[in-house]
């Protein structure tokens, strides 16, 4: 067997998921060399096991339910919905799980990839174990990044190491829908699964020790638990699981007030953990299993060479923020390479300010949430001043339009010091489009009285802004 080969570059990703591929793709483009390092599908959780996954199985349920809503369009549907066709369609945007295409992409970008696991080993050093057992020894010229992403979090319950329990990787690529499935938690994760595997025909069961939906503001998880129930997806709230055990004919579940739910499968949805059991943090004085510390510009606080991005940081666990933090990451790895200006004040090219208070999120329920900034209780605990203002969505004449009996609700908290927008959040049918002018809003900090002038088209969703305006009141001079 040959001894390890090598290779130097400007700059070494661990994880080539959609976080790793816009780091590598930034230091690309402002003239550094690049490798990722893979053990798995180049494209990541997100390609998939995860976002686009799991949206292509919400999607064809979600626009049935929307046309059985319309006067005209609910009579010609006739038929149910086509699993088999739902899971083909999935399967084209996973690419059937061959990352061909984005190796191409990688190719064609100028970015280098070496397969296998990899480990830091060193300042600026990084082993990498192919699955042959080969090695290869890498450096680092000016930076290493961390970018490997997170995993399911499986919780102390007993049984459930032995009973093959999903996470949210089985549910996305299953092959066919099982007759009835168990969720164990209330956020995202649990309460989109529960929409998709609901529109399927599944008979789903989701248990949950708190509400739904908790992190958000409060008419959020109860407008998702009351559809969820209209969509016979039996809700166990405030329900603690004590036990879970495979049987022949699938699981059963034990909760903490005496019952027993018996299901084909489980899917257990509660949380994330870091992916850095073993990338080599132990080697350079951090925490293996721990979340990774970065300033704004995503570099390791004790460290000139070490940065990070994406989940592995604990900032913001999403694929558009975790890729907004990795155009920053690249950026000012750049920078500092060539010796030039870091622009590091907040809101600047080479840090990743919108993680603190403007990181927007839709959670794609039927209906949809969609919010960005901070909850009414987020901000309070801040120390703001803050007026909280409510408006339905179904009052807006094109919210009527859009779906008879049209239901959501919208919340705009303000500073009150300042006159700006803090948060808002959207919930009901298609609400995710409303979200990009609130995001633009918040981390603009527009004022309400220049708002006013942003003028809402007639008849849209859109015109809740205007209501909401209304309801705050405008100054009188």
């Amino acid at each position: 067997m040959s001894g390890p080969s090598s290779a130097e570059y400007d700059l070494i990703i661990l994880g080539g998921g959609a976080v790793g591929e816009n780091i590598a793709d930034r230091a690309v483009q402002g003239g550094l060399t690049a490798v990722i390092v893979e053990n798995e599908l180049v494209g990541g959780e997100c390609s998939y096991w995860a976002c686009m996954p799991s949206k292509v199985l919400l999607r064809s349920a979600q626009a049935l339910r929307a046309a059985r809503r319309l006067p005209g369009a609910a009579e010609a549907v006739t038929g149910q919905l086509n699993v088999e066709a739902v899971l083909a369609r999935r399967d084209y945007y996973t690419s059937n799980w061959s990352d061909a295409g984005q190796v191409q992409w990688l190719n064609s970008a100028g970015i280098g990839l070496v397969r296998g696991h990899g480990r830091i080993t060193g300042t600026k050093r990084v082993t990498v174990t192919a699955a042959d057992g080969s090695t290869t020894e890498l450096t680092a010229r000016h930076a290493v990044a961390v970018a490997t992403g997170s995993a399911s979090l499986l919780p102390d319950i007993e049984g459930l190491a032995e009973a093959r329990a999903w996470t949210s990787r089985e549910a996305t690529s299953i092959k066919t829908a099982p007759e009835s499935l168990a969720i164990i938690g209330g956020g995202v994760v649990a309460t989109e699964i529960a929409t998709a595997f609901a529109g399927f025909g599944t008979t789903v069961t989701l248990i949950a020790r708190s509400g739904l939906l908790s992190a958000m503001e409060p008419f959020a998880g109860e407008l998702v638990a009351t559809a969820l129930r209209e969509q016979n997806v039996t809700l166990l709230l405030d329900t603690k699981t004590t036990s879970v055990h495979r049987t022949a004919t699938g699981v059963t579940i034990e909760t903490g007030d005496g019952n027993t739910i018996a299901a084909q499968e489980v899917l257990i949805a509660t949380g994330r953990t870091p992916n850095t059991w073993d990338v080599g943090l132990d080697t350079v004085g951090l925490i293996p299993g721990d979340w990774i510390e970065t300033d704004d510009t995503l570099r390791v606080p004790g460290f000139d060479w070490l940065y990070a991005a994406g989940d592995v940081t604990n900032r913001a666990l999403l694929t558009h923020q975790g890729k907004y933090q990795a155009r920053a990451a690249g950026d000012v790895i750049v920078a500092r390479a060539k010796g030039a200006e870091v622009m590091d004040a907040p809101w600047g090219r080479h840090v990743a300010t919108a993680d603190h208070a403007a990181v927007p999120q839709v959670t794609f329920t039927d209906p949809e949430i969609a919010s960005v900034g901070l909850t009414a209780v987020a901000a309070e605990r801040a120390g703001y001043d803050i007026r909280v203002v409510d408006y339905e969505i179904g009052h807006v004449a094109g919210a009527g339009l859009h779906a008879d009996g049209y239901k959501g609700t919208a919340r705009m908290v303000v500073d009150e010091d300042r006159k700006v927008i803090l948060g808002m959040t959207f919930a009901g049918p298609d609400v995710s489009d409303l979200l990009q002018a609130a995001t633009i809003a918040v981390v603009s900090e527009v004022p309400l009285d220049r708002l006013w002038h942003a003028v809402p088209a007639y008849p849209t969703v859109s015109e809740i802004w205007l209501r909401l305006l209304e309801t705050y009141g405008r100054p009188q001079q």
